[in-house]
């Protein structure tokens, strides 16, 4: 339980620490600094303990898992939310189970999306088209910009298929130690495309806020070495399913943190599409023993309106 309310409640606010940190941070270059940072206290520490040494199969499965994770999941994000306010951005990636249900399908001998499926893929992304309107909006208005939208959708499909791709591949007897390895390869990538971007060049420094700084060590602390690492530990002993969940909880609690500390807009537009997106991503993770149930009774006699 204290690992799913990791993954819930910290989350969920790692996406008002990123809003803070790239108010004056460079993007790729603030993300890159803080997995790396953390992945290597965390690898330092666990051999300390006597944790054996990684093999190199390790090492490479934990440098695909994290480019697809850190680079192309969590890199979009940190860019999106530089035009995309925290509560927003956390809706749109609230529709990531709806990548997982694809792409568990579409890999080899993967497992069909139901009917329930289907229909919470739909609801999903009439929320997220409800949510990003027909307005190039900034972040003051209750639209999100078609790019920043676009952004955060690709961050889900990459964070989704690296999940999946990490849970069917040899990993460490450790999390800790996967979660590390993961760390320094995604944060590698991402200092690689900060670089190529010409992120450090352009950077000004002198201008770097104490909020921002506050709000990177944050991401470092509990996003990446209580939050990540609990993702990676629920992926080894959970069901993908169940870990998806997360999705529920943590636009929530970024709307709460953003209207609360960031005074961010919490529109009538913005609620209803929350509250689409929420159903949707429920109707695909719902057991499907409860959904039958529900069926049943809806449709026994006991249910029906009695006859005049």
């Amino acid at each position: 339980m204290a690992a799913f309310a990791a993954v819930y409640v910290i989350w969920g606010s790692t996406y008002l620490a990123i809003r803070v940190a790239v108010e004056t941070l460079p993007p790729l270059l603030m993300a890159g600094c803080r997995f790396l940072l953390a992945g290597t206290v965390l690898l330092i520490g666990l051999r300390l303990r006597g944790t054996p040494i990684p093999e190199a199969r390790h090492w490479r499965n934990a440098a695909m898992v994290g480019t697809m994770l850190l680079l192309g999941g969590n890199g979009l994000v940190v860019w999106a939310e530089q035009t995309v306010t925290s509560s927003l951005a956390a809706l749109i990636i609230a529709i990531t189970p709806v990548w997982f249900a694809l792409l568990d399908w579409a890999r080899p001998h993967g497992t069909r999306p139901q009917w329930q499926t289907v229909i919470g893929i739909v609801v999903g992304f009439a929320g997220v088209t409800l949510l990003v309107g027909n307005r190039n909006g900034a972040t003051e208005s209750g639209a999100v910009s078609l790019l920043g939208a676009l952004a955060l959708v690709g961050a889900g499909i990459s964070w989704a298929a690296g999940s999946l791709y990490a849970r069917h591949s040899p990993k460490p007897g450790s999390p800790w130690i996967t979660a590390a390895l993961q760390m320094i390869c995604g944060g590698s990538a991402l200092l690689l495309a900060s670089l190529l971007a010409g992120e450090p060049a352009r950077a000004n420094w002198g201008h770097v806020s104490v909020r921002s700084v506050l709000a990177f060590f944050y991401l470092v602390v509990f996003g990446s070495w209580m939050g990540f690492s609990a993702y990676v530990w629920l992926l080894k002993v959970s069901t993908p399913s169940r870990v998806a969940t997360y999705a529920y909880v943590n636009p929530v609690v970024a709307m709460f943190l953003g209207w609360l500390l960031l005074g961010e807009p919490v529109t009538s537009r913005t609620l209803c599409a929350a509250t689409v997106i929420v159903v949707g991503v429920v109707i695909i993770t719902l057991p499907k023993e409860v959904v039958n149930t529900l069926l049943l009774r809806n449709n026994s006699p006991a249910a029906e309106p009695a006859e005049d």
